[in-house]
């Protein structure tokens, strides 16, 4: 009989696998677990599933722009390894407010006194109740309590906050009157109202909604939380009116000068920058959220701060419509699309034998995407190609994320950088073969 086998030390295995790019000492882990399974053999599919679950680059080809699991608004930033001014007043010296630079950049870019940065809308939204409302009552439309992604719940969030939820009005129609009469009455003892982007969905028919211009009329503060980070409805940093899919969808610039005390919205999705809520409104009721305890919990990082404070430097320095990525997205006309999707499907066939029939370019609908202008799209471009190839194009160096249907494989090509599509070529030949 002859002895089995011996496997090798953890060390050789793990010594083995260098080649994935992954630590040492996570290869070591790795070698033991394969070991311990008795099957050796596995090691390098287990170092190769690691690595995939870490933070990659992707390419997103799904046509959703602001896609929430692929990390919202595309953004590239990048900074020396200095010390910088967080809380440090060059003027005098002596320790100054993280909330400086970038409040009064957010403040000049609405029309607001002032204006801070949280780590996202959702802390916003909890900071601001717990500061301006805390165990008293706020209005809130029954058709604006709602659900978002993660299970984020307006009703919920109010309770964190120890304020109390008071529902006016109805799901489909709420009018002025709700709110007064829900001030008017002692029992509630309300300290403001707020107002709800709904976000991901839209109520259509029998409707009825209270604008902020209406709601600015009340006798208490406003606060309006409008989501999504359009700045402005105008969209002054692009050419021509407009976007036709925007139309509806709050602004900051509006919300304020329709006489909200206080607005809220994200950082990273029509905004393009880095995960963040902005808070901006009435001077007095931005010093009370600085001076909560809730703040400083909140408050987000220097590199946060950074990358926002170069955000909104890019809308000041009219560069909007070129240097962010998500407007960069938005401004590819059809043209371009298209021939950007005949130029694809050609070089498929000529350089790597593709059989034409099994790629086709066809018209498409792009989503703004991360609960941006819900149920509206823009026109868009792209491939379809023949057969299931999710899995084959995620395998690609630079995995490419795709939708199917039917058993086609579609890509979007709106959210797809130029300097993409050579990595998009390659793997979808290498798919298709």
């Amino acid at each position: 009989m002859t002895a089995p086998q011996r496997p090798p030390s953890v060390d050789t295995l793990a010594r083995s696998l260098t080649d994935t790019g992954l630590p040492h000492p996570v290869l070591v882990d790795i070698a033991r677990a394969a070991i311990a399974a008795d099957d050796v053999d596995s090691a390098f599919d287990r170092a190769t599933a690691f690595r995939r679950s870490l933070l990659t680059d992707v390419i997103n080809a799904t046509g959703v722009l602001l896609h929430t699991n692929l990390g919202r608004a595309p953004l590239a930033h990048s900074q020396q390894a200095r010390a910088q001014t967080v809380e440090f007043d060059l003027s005098t010296g002596e320790r100054g407010s993280r909330q400086t630079s970038v409040g009064q950049l957010f403040a000049r870019l609405v029309g607001a006194e002032d204006a801070m940065v949280v780590n996202n809308n959702a802390a916003a939204v909890l900071l601001v109740l717990a500061a301006l409302a805390e165990g008293r009552g706020v209005p809130v439309s029954r058709g604006e309590s709602v659900e978002i992604g993660g299970s984020f719940r307006v009703p919920e969030v109010m309770e964190q906050s120890g304020c109390r939820l008071v529902d006016v009005g109805t799901t489909n129609r709420t009018r002025l009157s709700d709110y007064e009469k829900a001030i008017v009455d002692a029992r509630h003892d309300v300290a403001m109202v707020m107002k709800v982007h709904p976000s991901n969905y839209r109520v259509e028919g029998f409707i009825e909604e209270t604008s902020i211009a209406e709601l600015a009329t009340l006798s208490v503060p406003v606060m309006a939380d409008i989501g999504s980070g359009l700045l402005d409805s105008n969209v002054p940093w692009l050419q021509g009116a407009p976007p036709a899919w925007l139309a509806g969808e709050p602004a900051a610039v509006q919300a304020i000068a329709d006489g909200a005390d206080v607005i809220t919205f994200s950082g990273d999705k029509l905004l393009g920058g880095p995960q963040a809520g902005i808070i901006a409104g009435r001077a007095d009721l931005i010093a009370l959220c600085k001076r909560h305890p809730l703040a400083r919990a909140l408050r987000p990082g220097g590199l946060v701060l950074r990358s926002l404070q170069d955000t909104a430097l890019t809308y000041l320095d009219k560069r909007a419509a070129t240097d962010i990525s998500f407007w960069r997205m938005v401004g590819r006309s059809q043209k371009e699309l298209r021939e950007t999707a005949d130029s694809i499907r050609q070089q498929l066939i000529d350089s790597h034998g593709v059989d034409g029939a099994r790629v086709s370019v066809e018209q498409m609908d792009a989503l703004p995407g991360a609960g941006s202008a819900p149920g509206v799209t823009m026109p868009s471009c792209g491939l379809v190609v023949e057969g299931d190839l999710l899995a084959a194009l995620r395998d690609a160096p630079t995995p490419i994320i795709a939708r199917t249907r039917d058993g086609q494989t579609s890509l979007d090509l709106r959210g797809v950088e130029p300097s993409d599509h050579v990595a998009l070529v390659d793997a979808l030949a290498s798919a298709l073969a």
